[in-house]
Parts: structure tokens; C-alpha cells; sequence
């Protein structure tokens, strides 16, 4: 039997060969056709029963046989499965785009919404039927023939391109190495960081040591590395990636504009003056005026923090590192040398404190305290023998939730962290469907006999996947299509991430996660103290640099012409101009690589973190009024976000949670813009 047809439970990945993709997608579209056909020649008046839940159990095998050869593209990429990955999405995309504007099911969706069957609905499928009939909108649906089937190219043509720039950032990034054969040159980087890279020459063959462009390889020798020229050669190559100074067919720069460009024309098609305007359709913020407003404000109140950083970090380079002219390449090194020096502590020092033999159990244990949860190891199928797998079950023992944890970075898996979702909640003839996540990380892997270590940074990049994990896991809701992060607003998905990184802060979470891996002594109180008052180190620049992204992004989606006269760099050195105090030499090619807006779901809507960081923050500062491992406070967290997945509006959700509208200043404090 064809593996990604069996639904029986887990996917079965040790069996799933590029050779199984097309036959189980094939044969899934043509049931799926054919179901949708029968629906429609159906005189009768749709109802819930009849009409729906038969065309959601469809819609959902679908998903489930089309998501693991996705997520395996992700995470154990080959030649062989991205060719078939690649063959075979335009079938997928043009499937789903024409499900959007077939104008018969919309008429059902509409006499269901019109009938007597609706008032008597849950909330949550009434939310669904709206949803639908939104989406029907959006989806081109009520556009005459001709536009229809330009709709359709465009979103074949979108995918395409998405997975293209994905795959020209993956290769560029791998092909780059750096090979240095005298360790003199290699003065400040850390013992472990030094023997990873040798690890690494000695698998390629070579002596030395050899460093990649991949996180965990790349970053160290930023921050670290007292090499300068070092740092100049690694900061160009990862500035350059995927653009015009790199392998012509890596090149991202056309695939760019035409990206852009299609999305204008989308968003024209369906009568919206700009792309901003049709992302917004389905997110909280109302305008891409207001969003660019809410960031110009908050650029505002950062903006003299900022530039304090700056010339700080300036001073500090020209007087104590003999930095006459900071450089790019020179901030992350000067920035950790300055913190070391202010906070008398580095963070390769903190990173010893955070094995994942210590911080995992801890970050567990936190979730158990505040939602009266057990989380255990468990046995899976897996796709790579690092992948652990895991059981979420409640004070009874039953279960909950499953989800696979993929931390460590390698050369066939994309780069960056993110959840997504291999099953649903939803109740079935035979009881409740049980939810599963992926988590994926791209931290380094154990080396030298030793449990991984992380840093701080990073612990806090798999509590914020963790918090998207519980956000599917433990929704109570049993319809489909607004479960767990289904149906919830773009712009307020990071809700629960971002509010799992404030305990990461906490000294009370901290001290029972964490142990020396060479002495096992615990962080001391007094390092930890140091951390708490570097915790707003630079973060004037930080919050600068996201809001750079944000209104770039969203300026290039609403005011602006792809293939005009202006450039998208061009774009992006006007937005730097207005909001940036540190700005990147003229070669580096930084959008050539924001896969979260050309490769991902962000486009018109990376504001969404700054956004949805206001909520988290204002919804933490109840746990910092009543005590934050206080469960019952973490009970009506889990109840009142967590629990109600999409089945009602996020601001909805949060003022049930917090009693009232959101305010700003719970975010200002914790970033110390006040």
C-alpha cells in the first residue's frame, strides 16, 4: 500500500519514497473531483452533515498525504525529492484555487449560511460557513471566466516561484564553505564552536577547520572571531547568497520582481487596490496605512534608544577594539565584547548552563505547572535518527497531543525554526482525532561526546516554537477548519509563541532548567542577574531592525511598483533612510534571502510579530500581576487563547483572557523603551 494514502495514524516515514508523491496525489485529486461533482448535481439543500463534513474528511486526507512530502522537502531535502515536491505543486495549487472560485459551491455555501440549519449552529461552524464565504471572495470565485483562469495561472506561477527562491537560498547557503588550515587565524572562537568546525573538514574529507553558512557555523564567528578579515570574507558570502553575485541560476533578484509583481496583479483581479490591502482581508489590522503607521510610531519611541546604542557601540569599538569605522561585519563582534564588558559575562559562558538534557525537561516541566499537563517520551516513526517524538496528556492520562522535535541544524534542511502541523483536532464517528506539530530548530548538534549546548537565544527560539505547538495541541475545538492556528487572524498567530519567550526571563524557570555541562552546578543567581540587566542590551536596534523589515514589506506590497522605475533595493535603501540608524553596505542583498515574505506565509504581514508581540506582552503582564507560574491564570490562558483555536475572532479571545482592549505599554516595558 502507498504510504501516504494509509491514514490510519502517524505518516510512515521511513517508507515514504519520492516515487509514492505523485500516484497517492493523483488518485486523492480524483476522488476529491469526483466528491465535489456528486455534491454539486445534489438537489437537495446542503446541510452540515451532508455537505460539509464530506468534503472536510476529503479536503483533510488530502493534507495529510500532500504535508509529510512538504515537510520532508523541509527537513531531508534531495535532488530526487525536490523534483517530484516541485512536479507536483502546481497540481496541488491549481486544485485549491480552482475549489476557491467554483461558483456552485460557493451558491451552497451561501443557501447553508441562508438556511434555518444555520442559526442552530456551534460558533465554531458558523465561523467556519463566514470564513468560507470570505474566502470564496478572496479565492476569485465571482470573477468572470477569463479572470478565473488568469487567478489560477497566477497562483500556479506564485507557488512555483516561492519554492524556487526557497531552493536558490538552500543551495546557495550549502555551497559555500570555508576551509582555514592555521588556527591562529581562529583566535576568540569558541572550544566547541572550533570543534564542530573540524568535525566538519574531517567529514569533507579536508584538515582544518571548515565553516558553512548556516547558522550555528556562521554565527560564532560574527560574534566571536577576533579575525576581522574573517569576519568580512563570512559576512559578504552571507550577504550575497541567492543574488546576482553568485551562480546566475541562484540568482533571487528576478524571481523577486515577479513575485511582487504577480501579487499586485492578484490583489487588482479581485478589486483591491494593492496586495497590502487583500493580505489585510484576513488579519486584525484593518489598512496598510495603519499598519504602517502603528510601525512609524513605534519606530518613534525607539528610535533615540537606538542611536544611544549605536554611538555607544561606536565609542566602544573606535577606543577599546581600535575599530576606527564600525563596519557590518564588525556589530556582532563589537556588540558581544561590549556586553561582556558592561555585564561581565559572555554569552558562550551562559551557553554552558543551557545543556538540552536539562533545558528540554525544564521547558516540559513549565508547561505541566501552568496547564496540568504530563509530557513523555514516546515512539514514532521518524525521518532522521536526531528526530525525538513525544506524548502530551492531561491530569487524567489521556491523551492530548503528540508532536516530533527536529532541533538540530544539517545540510538537506532549510534553515530557521517553525511548527507545523502533521494532524488536526477534530471529532470523528469514532471519538476526538488527536493533534501532532513538528518542531524544527536549526541549533548545533552534540558534539565531543557531550549533550548539545544552547545559547540563551536559542532556548528562547524553542520556547517561541513550542508556544505555535501548544496553540495546535491543545485547542478544544472540534471542527476542522478553525482548530488549533486554523482560522486564527495572521497578524495574532505569534500570540502564543512570543508570550512562551517572556518565562525564559524568569528566574523561577530558569533555575530548574539549567546545569553546567562539564560541572552540573546550576546558572548562579548572580550570572543570572547579569543576563536580566543585559536583557534590553541594544534593543533600540533590534526593534528598529524588525520594524525595517515590517515597512519594507508592507510598502512593497502596497505602494509600489515591481519592475518600475524603482527597484526593490532601491525600496529597501528608502525605508532604511527613514527608520534605520545601521545601515548595511550597498552589496549586501538582504532581500534576496527574506524567505519569510517571498517563500513563506508573512508577505504584506511580517509586521504581525510587532503586533502580535503588543498582545503576548499585555497578556504576560497578567502572569507578572498574579504570579507567573500561577496555574490558575495559566488555565484561563489555556482556556480562553489556546483552547478557542480559530472558532472566534483573536481580539475576541484576548479580552475574554486580559478583561480589556490591549495596550502597548506591557511591550514598551519589556523592551525598555520607556
Amino acid at each position: 500500500m502507498n504510504p501516504l494514502l494509509d491514514f490510519s495514524g502517524l505518516p510512515r516515514f521511513a517508507e515514504i519514497k519520492p516515487e509514492h508523491v505523485a500516484p497517492a496525489i493523483e488518485q486523492l485529486l480524483a476522488e476529491n473531483r469526483a466528491l465535489v461533482a456528486r455534491l454539486l448535481s445534489d438537489s437537495v439543500p446542503p446541510t452540515w452533515q451532508d455537505f460539509i463534513a464530506p468534503m472536510e474528511d476529503a479536503n483533510e486526507r488530502l493534507s495529510r498525504a500532500w504535508g509529510p512530502v512538504g515537510h520532508l522537502n523541509a527537513v531531508m531535502n534531495s535532488p530526487e525529492l525536490r523534483e517530484v515536491y516541485n512536479a507536483t505543486l502546481p497540481i496541488i495549487t491549481q486544485y485549491y484555487a480552482e475549489l476557491g472560485q467554483n461558483l456552485a459551491l460557493f451558491d451552497k455555501f451561501k443557501a447553508l449560511r441562508n438556511s434555518p440549519e444555520f442559526a442552530g449552529l456551534s460558533a465554531a461552524r458558523k465561523k467556519i460557513i463566514e470564513n468560507e464565504l470570505r474566502d470564496f471572495r478572496l479565492g476569485g470565485a465571482e470573477l468572470p471566466e477569463d479572470k478565473k483562469a488568469r487567478y489560477l495561472e497566477i497562483q500556479e506561477r506564485l507557488a512555483e516561484l516561492s519554492s524556487r527562491f526557497s531552493d536558490n537560498l538552500l543551495d546557495a547557503t550549502n555551497d559555500y564553505t570555508l576551509v582555514i588550515e592555521n588556527k591562529s587565524e581562529l583566535s576568540g572562537l569558541p572550544e566547541d564552536v572550533l570543534q564542530a568546525a573540524q568535525e566538519a573538514a574531517g567529514a569533507a574529507g579536508k584538515s582544518g577547520w571548515m565553516f558553512t553558512l548556516k547558522a550555528p557555523s556562521y554565527m560564532p564567528v560574527m560574534q566571536y572571531a577576533d579575525n576581522r578579515a574573517l569576519r568580512e570574507k563570512m559576512y559578504r558570502a552571507s550577504g550575497t547568497r541567492a543574488s546576482e553575485f553568485g551562480k546566475a541560476e541562484w540568482d533571487n533578484t528576478p524571481l523577486m520582481d515577479e513575485i511582487v509583481k504577480l501579487r499586485g496583479e492578484e490583489a487588482s483581479l479581485l478589486g483591491f487596490a494593492n496586495f497590502g490591502e487583500l493580505s489585510l482581508a484576513t488579519k486584525m489590522a484593518d489598512s496598510p496605512q495603519q499598519v504602517a503607521e502603528f510601525m512609524r510610531e513605534l519606530a518613534q519611541r525607539a528610535r533615540p534608544f537606538a542611536e544611544k546604542d549605536l554611538a555607544e557601540l561606536r565609542e566602544f569599538a573606535r577606543a577599546k577594539l581600535g575599530i576606527d569605522e564600525l563596519q557590518s561585519w564588525d556589530v556582532g563582534y563589537a556588540s558581544e565584547k561590549l556586553r561582556e564588558k558592561r555585564y561581565a559575562f559572555s554569552e558562550q559562558e551562559v551557553k554552558q548552563y543551557f545543556p538540552e538534557d536539562a533545558v528540554l525537561p525544564g521547558m516540559f516541566k513549565l508547561v505541566e505547572t501552568l496547564y496540568g499537563l504530563q509530557i513523555k517520551a514516546s515512539v514514532a516513526p521518524l525521518w532522521h535518527d536526531d528526530v525525538r517524538f513525544f506524548d502530551i496528556r492531561d491530569a487524567q492520562g489521556q491523551l492530548i497531543g503528540q508532536f516530533y522535535l527536529d532541533m538540530y541544524a544539517r545540510n538537506s534542511k532549510r534553515g530557521g525554526a517553525w511548527m507545523d502541523d502533521v494532524i488536526t483536532r477534530r471529532r470523528l464517528a469514532t471519538g476526538i482525532q488527536t493533534p501532532v506539530a513538528y518542531l524544527n530548530c536549526n541549533f548545533s548538534a552534540p558534539v565531543g561526546g557531550k549533550p548539545a549546548v544552547f545559547t540563551h537565544d536559542e532556548v528562547i527560539t524553542l520556547f517561541h516554537e513550542f508556544g505555535h505547538g501548544l496553540h495546535h495541541l491543545l485547542t478544544e475545538v472540534e471542527d476542522l477548519a478553525v482548530s488549533g492556528i486554523n482560522g486564527v487572524e495572521w497578524d495574532a498567530v505569534e500570540l502564543p509563541s512570543q508570550f512562551m519567550e517572556n518565562f525564559c526571563w524568569e528566574w523561577d524557570v530558569l533555575r530548574g532548567m539549567t546545569r553546567h555541562v562539564d560541572s552540573g552546578e546550576p546558572l548562579p543567581r548572580a550570572l543570572f542577574d547579569k543576563m536580566l540587566a543585559a536583557k534590553n542590551f541594544q534593543s533600540g536596534l533590534q526593534t528598529l531592525r524588525q520594524i525595517e523589515f515590517s515597512l519594507f514589506d508592507m510598502l512593497m506590497h502596497s505602494n509600489f511598483e515591481a519592475g518600475g522605475a524603482k527597484s526593490i533595493l532601491q525600496l529597501l535603501d528608502e525605508v532604511r533612510a527613514e527608520v534605520a540608524v545601521l545601515i548595511p553596505l550597498a552589496f549586501h542583498r538582504f532581500p534576496h534571502s527574506f524567505s519569510h515574505i517571498f517563500a513563506g506565509g508573512y508577505a504584506a504581514g511580517y509586521y504581525s510579530y510587532k503586533w502580535a508581540e503588543v498582545l503576548s506582552a499585555d497578556a504576560y503582564s497578567l502572569f507578572e500581576e498574579n504570579g507567573v507560574l500561577n496555574p490558575d491564570v495559566g488555565a484561563r490562558f489555556r482556556a480562553e487563547i489556546l483552547a478557542m483555536g480559530g472558532s472566534r475572532g483573536a481580539m475576541d479571545s484576548f479580552k475574554s483572557f486580559r478583561g480589556r482592549e490591549p495596550s502597548i505599554d506591557a511591550l514598551l516595558r519589556h523592551n525598555g523603551l520607556i
